[in-house]
């Protein structure tokens, strides 16, 4: 991924360098158990009369030209014609291939115009839920984004400020989404990131989506839909941790770049990112540190958790995917002789086998290899004897879905976090 636009004169360029990863279509919010918000503190829901230009007493607008540090072909203008109500409770943030002003970019005149939103100097927070619900612009070249940055970046720079992507999308990748941490040591091309992509050729410009991210001290968490697809730690990502204090919100609909490549032939304008709202609350709870819980839930592919089927302490019983609930069955324990424990059993490779495909089961605790799991930074789930992971089998996200030992790929279905 190409990172990153910069506010005003901040301009820093690099190349994140990913695997986009396939995942099932998201439920309806909140379906994979996402935690309800605790309090309303900030909004912008967009219900003025059709043309009306962002509330300027929640936005301001950047403008230019220069690339912004992502070789980006538009100018961004403050006129409505580039960023407006649309009249059925939107923001339209409208990418033109137009220069009716004889706008110079960093190349030339310049070819297409848009606009950028920021909420710097009017609003700005430290942890919390942050989200909005967009619908994409669809073609090549098409690169919007909801993100933030600390507000010290006009003064300490980037990536020092931090930087926090709640979505990007590049028009080449029409069914995937991005969300990415940046701080020092981990900025541009070592990132620390993960995407999603929706089944069977869908496109995120079909419709509207829901975007979040809960902040809070020890970790931040990436939702489509309600379903939670990424989380990073303070524990896992490289020191330091540059996401304890405010940072301010951004909304922007870029042309061309290095990450997304230029605009083609085929790419139809004028195009817009529709924003029906954008909402800040207050986390319910502090999310608990995902490294110190003595017993938690482990949750993963398709935001749903770690289960013993048939909830009974039963050896052989298989592990498989449920819906993350309370049960005792989905409470976790990480013991310090390795071994993870649940029913007073433990998590356990059947038949001591190392070969892919291998079912994951509970059974007696012995300590054996068989019985040794490390959870990495990455979120792979590994058994050391096979170094191999765990794995749902053949991509089922349904309930009762069956764990196996699998070479870890780095899949979606390979992922799993701590959750209080």
């Amino acid at each position: 991924m190409k990172r990153r636009l910069m506010p005003l004169t901040m301009l820093v360029a690099g190349l994140t360098v990913a695997a986009t990863l396939n995942a099932p279509e998201p439920s309806a919010l909140a379906a994979a158990g996402m935690l309800a918000p605790g309090g309303l503190v900030w909004s912008d829901e967009f219900n003025s009369p059709a043309g009306t230009a962002p509330d300027p007493g929640k936005w301001t607008q950047d403008t230019g030209g220069s690339g912004w540090g992502n070789g980006e072909l538009q100018y961004y203008t403050d006129g409505t014609a580039n960023a407006a109500a649309d009249g059925h409770g939107n923001m339209a943030i409208t990418a033109r291939k137009e220069n009716p002003a004889g706008y110079q970019c960093h190349y030339g005149t310049c070819q297409y115009t848009s606009a950028r939103l920021l909420t710097a100097g009017k609003f700005s927070r430290t942890q919390g839920r942050f989200e909005a619900r967009l619908k994409v612009p669809k073609g090549q070249g098409m690169w919007p984004a909801f993100w933030m940055l600390g507000h010290n970046v006009f003064t300490d720079g980037w990536p020092a400020s931090g930087e926090l992507d709640v979505m990007e999308n590049v028009g080449k990748e029409p069914g995937t989404i991005w969300g990415s941490l940046h701080g020092p040591g981990y900025s541009g091309a070592n990132a620390s990131n993960a995407s999603y992509t929706l089944p069977s050729g869908k496109s995120l410009g079909d419709a509207f989506h829901t975007f979040t991210v809960d902040w809070g001290p020890e970790s931040i968490t990436w939702y489509l839909d309600g379903m939670a697809y990424s989380q990073k730690t303070k524990a896992t990502t490289p020191e330091p941790w540059v996401f304890d204090h405010d940072f301010f919100l951004l909304l922007n609909l870029a042309v061309g770049g290095h990450w997304p490549g230029a605009a083609d032939a085929g790419t139809t304008f004028p195009q817009s990112l529709l924003v029906d709202y954008v909402r800040v609350y207050e986390l319910a709870s502090v999310p608990a540190k995902p490294v110190s819980a003595s017993s938690t839930r482990i949750q993963g592919y398709s935001g749903k958790c770690l289960d013993v089927a048939g909830r009974q302490a039963v050896d052989g019983a298989p592990l498989q995917l449920w819906d993350c609930d309370t049960a005792a069955s989905e409470q976790w324990t990480f013991a310090s002789n390795g071994t993870i424990r649940a029913l007073g059993k433990c998590m356990d490779v059947a038949w001591g086998s190392t070969a892919n495909g291998a079912p994951i089961q509970l059974t007696s605790c012995n300590g054996g290899p068989a019985q040794q799991f490390v959870l990495n930074s990455t979120g792979d789930l590994v058994n050391p004897q096979a170094n191999k992971c765990v794995d749902v089998t053949d991509w089922n996200s349904s309930n009762g879905a069956r764990l196996q030992l699998w070479d870890c790929a780095g899949s979606t279905n390979q992922k799993w976090w701590r959750m209080a």
